[in-house]
């Protein structure tokens, strides 16, 4: 429970910041604004997490270079506010702040 209250809290201050993220990425690349990421959790359970989504679209993919980072998506992982829509899962009971905060 007070997971919920928390992430609500932190979400109520960055909720601005959430959805200037959200269109700047959309200005900069198509394609989606958010991603999913899988990981292994304890018990080989598997998770999938929100996040901001840092690369190009797939149609855009250089070949020769792999996956290429966004201007915006080179800052959003440089500051780590490319975890933020992450809170959003703490609300869903998906995983807990302590989880997203150990790693």
């Amino acid at each position: 429970m007070a997971d919920v209250i928390v992430a609500c809290s932190l979400l109520t201050f960055t909720l601005p910041l959430i959805v200037f993220i959200a269109v700047a990425i959309k200005c900069e690349s198509p394609g989606r604004v958010l991603s999913r990421q899988e990981r292994l959790r304890a018990g080989r359970r598997h998770q999938v997490l929100l996040k901001f989504r840092t690369t190009v679209n797939q149609g855009e993919r250089d070949w020769r270079r792999g996956w290429r980072l966004t201007r915006m998506g080179q800052l959003l992982r440089y500051t780590r506010m490319d975890e933020l829509p992450q809170l959003f899962d703490v609300l869903r009971g998906e995983v807990s702040l302590a989880e997203l905060f150990n790693r």
